[in-house]
């Protein structure tokens, strides 16, 4: 039983389907309804510290080029562009490319006109500015991917259950029960919780204790603007990092936006009008970053909610030793999601992961005190 349809659940069930394991999803609402259709989906690994996230999810890009194989219509290895213009951001972006060169992950300095070659409606930048880029990130279309994920595992033949919202996990000596609010009672082996940021609701019932940043609260960094224009007549074909804002493509000619430095005014509860004053200042940078873009229009500003664990870091494992469930949340699950599919199934058939094992959930119940969330980001500073 995996609970939770969005890349990751959809991703385990794949896997553990292609193992011959007889395999039900339930989903709250529909799949992609959570975490997945709002994520700016930047596969990186370029500043995930400390060094066995920064493996983990570095081990996840390739598992993305592995999975896209020589194409794919949700997958755009086209790399990231980012460019410093401060000195503190030169300094930052300076720290992670030695650091990067280390690790062997592809980085290079690039001039303003190898840049412009890359994308040739990039805004000039001033004279003094820094380029560094990162050859294989990528970014998806994240429903894309997770329709492939999900028809994959559909074909080898898990069942998807929709309007399935969990209100109970029983376990007993037959196996363990997923109780859901219409009644339905399904019983597994194993139950994989894949719910992002509801995983902690969902673990208590089963009773564990796994703690996440709150998904609601404004302004935290949990929470964060994302903003697709219509479509631009400007050329872009990857990520672009920079100063104040953030651009990747969105299909169709549209292009998503993130502006870091103002997520702090972001709140859930909220509604932000694609004419409002979050919009209007998104457009109003648009042009700093792309010639052509000037005139362009918002059609909406959404508030994404990220699925970040207590300390901030990926949890994966099973609960307690005596108990068949199995826990994974990330806030990286975009970049994570087709290598976590393959670990996950690998340790559900006995075969433990080293990548993982920094990452179990016995490290909250262990009597330490958590440390802090993740501080909110600086501009440049993804």
């Amino acid at each position: 039983m995996v609970i939770g349809a969005g890349v990751v659940g959809a991703a385990v069930a794949a896997e553990l389907a292609a193992r011959g394991a007889r395999v039900t999803v339930l989903e709250a609402e529909h799949p992609g309804a959570g975490t997945t259709a709002t994520s700016f989906a930047w596969v990186n690994s370029a500043n995930k510290e400390p060094e066995p996230y920064f493996a983990l999810n570095h081990a996840g890009m390739r598992a993305h080029h592995e999975f896209a194989g020589g194409g794919a219509p949700w997958f755009f290895p086209t790399g990231n562009l980012e460019w410093a213009v401060t000195d503190r951001h030169k300094e930052v972006l300076a720290a992670r490319v030695a650091r990067l060169r280390e690790r062997d992950y592809p980085v290079e300095w690039i001039t303003a006109e190898r840049a412009r070659k890359l994308e040739p409606d990039l805004a000039a930048a001033p004279s003094h500015a820094r380029f560094a880029f990162f050859p294989q990130e990528a970014y998806t279309l994240p429903v894309l991917l997770l329709s492939r994920l999900l028809g994959g595992a559909r074909d080898l033949g898990v069942t998807v259950v929709g309007g399935a919202r969990v209100t109970a996990i029983e376990h007993g000596p037959a196996g363990t029960t997923v109780v859901c609010a219409d009644g339905g009672r399904h019983t597994a082996d194993t139950v994989v919780s894949c719910v992002g940021r509801w995983t902690r609701g969902v673990a208590e019932l089963a009773g564990a204790h796994i703690p996440m940043v709150d998904p609601d609260l404004a302004g935290s960094a949990t929470v964060g603007f994302l903003a697709t224009t219509a479509p631009v007549a400007a050329r872009l074909s990857r990520v672009l990092t920079g100063p104040r804002l953030n651009v990747r493509p969105d299909g169709g000619g549209r292009l998503l936006l993130q502006a870091l430095d103002l997520d702090a005014a972001a709140d859930p509860a909220e509604s932000y009008p694609p004419d409002g004053g979050i919009a209007t200042e998104l457009l109003a940078r648009l042009p700093e970053v792309l010639t052509g873009t000037e005139g362009a229009v918002m059609e909406k500003v959404r508030v994404g909610r990220r699925a970040m664990p207590g300390d901030g870091f990926t949890v994966a494992g099973f609960a307690a030793t005596d108990v068949p469930f199995y826990v994974v949340a990330t806030h990286s699950g975009i970049t994570l999601a087709p290598l976590l599919g393959r670990l996950v199934a690998d340790e559900l058939y006995g075969d433990e992961s080293p990548l993982l094992s920094d990452f179990r959930p016995g490290r909250f119940t262990s009597g330490e005190a958590l440390p802090p969330p993740p501080p909110a980001r600086r501009p440049g500073e993804q």
